[in-house]
């Protein structure tokens, strides 16, 4: 089997997606995900101008040699753009390989490891009020878990919260959008609100809190110890993480569970943190952290520190990357949960899947490699459009961590 063409498929309907499809001359093809939200672009030249001509020619069943020919061949390793072009060109590879086989992707992975895969979804509200309110919504459609995220008293602008009402798209213009952040507001405000949320809801529903990399460790570590009784199923991006060492600060201070690692590109990234137990799940995901080949050896390395998988899985990563993320935890042994923020309509009209929600868990389906595909002609009715994340800034006009 050899690869005969390989093409970039870029669409959004509702936002930007960006698809590797791969063929060969036996007529299978694999799609794969290389979707890099707020710079898509740069991600299709690295493909388009680099890496699709090195490939014709190849065979597809190559994985390994494949990955390690665009990692170590590069010179330039990892970072995010050339790690989700690999993603995507081992995604598309790992697909063509299930449908070789004529089997689901989880089986070729070696199998299930479970029944069904527990996801958490977002609670997000202007005010107090209304956030309680998702939280019950969510609570309704059947989720275990649910990630709370409020605006904040005081502060414009707060993450997670749509500006403009509807489902929150962070990615809202053709330039980045300013916020404002205060840390003590919400310092302040984040107890009040979790407290709230128990006293409304009770111990039963998984409670998570996305931080969003926008504290110092002492200031995480406060946060974490005075969530400590509404016992967090996790607090996520508390710092930012190029200090690894900084999450020891935090363990000092509180036994809430840690999580981090959405936008790691390698398992280098998180070698630290879990060598020395700093974190409790890691959220590296299929599409920017080099696939399913290099997303496996994170998750074994992992395993012998007992920290478990929590696949970062917003909008800004496409069904294709959905799809395959279900098959990783459906097989992987150490999962901990699978983020779900629902697309839309429109933008699952592009593509064709068989993964499925029922109460709170989602199944990767049966039919063969990973089960999505794109429908090319309706792809073509939503052309690429700018659309940049916001940037952060505090009270006195400081340049913050978005």
């Amino acid at each position: 089997m050899k690869i005969t063409q390989a093409k970039v498929i870029v669409c959004c309907p509702g936002r930007n997606f960006v698809t590797l499809k791969i063929e060969t001359d036996e007529g299978l093809y694999g799609i794969g995900d290389a979707t890099l939200n707020g710079r898509e672009k740069s991600v299709v030249s690295y493909l388009e101008d680099y890496v699709v001509p090195m490939l014709i020619g190849k065979d597809p069943q190559r994985i390994e040699d494949i990955w390690q020919y665009l990692y170590r061949g590069a010179y330039w390793r990892r970072g995010p753009v050339g790690m989700t072009a690999i993603a995507a060109v081992d995604t598309a590879l790992w697909d063509i390989k299930a449908k070789a086989a004529n089997m689901p992707l989880y089986q070729l992975l070696g199998g299930r490891s479970r029944d069904k895969v527990m996801v958490y979804t977002h609670a997000n509200g202007a005010d107090l009020e209304s956030t309680l309110d998702a939280v019950g919504k969510a609570i309704d459609q059947g989720y275990k878990a649910v990630r709370v995220q409020s605006g904040i008293p005081g502060v414009a602008g707060t993450y997670g919260v749509s500006k403009y009402g509807g489902k929150y798209e962070p990615a809202d213009s053709d330039l980045p959008s300013e916020d404002v952040w205060s840390t003590e507001k919400y310092l302040n405000f984040a107890p009040t609100m979790f407290d709230e949320v128990r006293r409304q809801y009770g111990d039963q529903v998984h409670l998570l809190h996305d931080v969003h990399h926008r504290l110092t460790p002492i200031e995480a570590g406060r946060l974490g110890k005075e969530l400590e009784p509404y016992h967090l199923f996790w607090m996520e991006d508390a710092v930012p993480a190029e200090n690894q060492e900084a999450f020891k600060l935090i363990r000092q201070h509180t036994t809430t569970p840690l999580a981090v690692g959405e936008i790691f590109n390698s398992i280098h990234d998180c070698r630290e943190l879990i060598q020395n137990q700093l974190i409790d799940y890691i959220r590296s995901t299929v599409v920017h952290a080099g696939g399913i080949t290099q997303l496996r050896r994170i998750a074994d390395f992992a395993a012998l520190y007992h920290v478990k998988t929590g696949c970062h899985g917003a909008t800004d990563l496409s069904p294709v990357c959905m799809g395959a993320a279900l098959h990783f935890d459906f097989w992987v042994p150490n999962f901990g949960i699978q983020e779900h923020m629902a697309h839309s309509e429109l933008m699952e009209s592009v593509f064709t899947r068989d993964y499925r929600y029922a109460d709170g868990y989602f199944t990767p389906g049966e039919k063969i490699g990973h089960g999505v595909d794109i429908d090319e002609e309706l792809a073509k009715k939503y052309p690429y459009q700018r659309k940049c994340l916001p940037v952060n800034r505090l009270e006195d006009g400081t340049l913050w961590n978005w």
